[in-house]
């Protein structure tokens, strides 16, 4: 069977219990993701990084298309998250980037007065395989050299 699209288990996760992701409807348009490991979301300050909180997984598709990486619903009103970039975009070619195999991580920020605690396996967003359009002009043939964050020149 040729490879279309879908997820797989990063390395250096091999043993560490991760679960592919699924659609929990068969309508649903997004596949519920995992917290890889239990991860501390401190409450916000001023100056401060987001949390990632590894997934333990990679997606492959193809080259026309990306994974966009959204909050749960009810993660803001419950637990005081919000993605750091609203949505995120995973590259076709993120797919085992040399750095770090194309590990998808979320970027969380915590709004609440007090620290969140994400448990391994707790889902904490979801993830959707989209196409993107490209302009007449567009002549892009740079290559990835690495992972999360890599392309920003």
């Amino acid at each position: 069977m040729d490879k279309i699209r879908g997820f797989e288990i990063a390395k250096g996760f091999e043993n560490a219990g991760i679960n592919i992701p699924v659609r929990k409807t068969k309508y649903s348009a997004g596949y519920d993701i995992e917290a890889a490991e239990d991860t501390v979301v401190p409450s916000f300050k001023k100056g401060m990084n987001p949390t990632l909180i590894k997934t333990g997984l990679k997606a492959y598709m193809q080259p026309d298309e990306y994974l966009k990486l959204c909050n749960r619903s009810s993660n803001p009103k419950k637990k005081g998250l919000i993605l750091s970039n609203s949505i995120g975009v995973v590259d076709s070619d993120y797919y085992e980037n040399p750095d770090n195999d194309g590990h998808i991580m979320f970027a969380f920020y915590n709004i609440k007065d007090e620290d969140v605690e994400i448990k391994k396996g707790e889902c904490i967003g979801q993830a959707v395989f989209e196409k993107f359009l490209v302009t007449d002009t567009d002549n892009a043939e740079g290559e990835r050299l690495g992972g999360f964050g890599s392309t920003n020149n």
